[in-house]
């Protein structure tokens, strides 16, 4: 999971969006197939991305490549969900 510190994340436009999403396409299929953005969560300042990789690097290597800030990485252990629950 990385937390990237984007103020007005929240305010860019579909277009915008659209923009930032097809560069880091664009840098990910530079890295090779190791490195696989899942999906991400757009908040008023923030953006956080769920991606797969082997290592933190990759996802360091990526975040320098797109321009796109990584200002926190966690490794995700587990998924719950009210799945879990029962």
């Amino acid at each position: 999971m990385i937390e990237r510190e984007m103020p007005g994340a929240g305010a860019l436009s579909d277009d915008e969006l659209k923009g930032a999403s097809q560069h880091s396409c664009s840098v990910l299929k530079d890295l090779g197939p190791e490195i696989e953005w899942n999906h991400s969560y757009v908040t008023g300042d923030k953006i956080y991305c769920v991606y797969s990789a082997p290592s933190e690097d990759l996802i360091r290597q990526h975040a320098e490549k797109s321009g796109f800030p990584a200002n926190s990485v966690s490794e995700v252990k587990t998924i719950i969900s009210p799945a879990t629950a029962g």
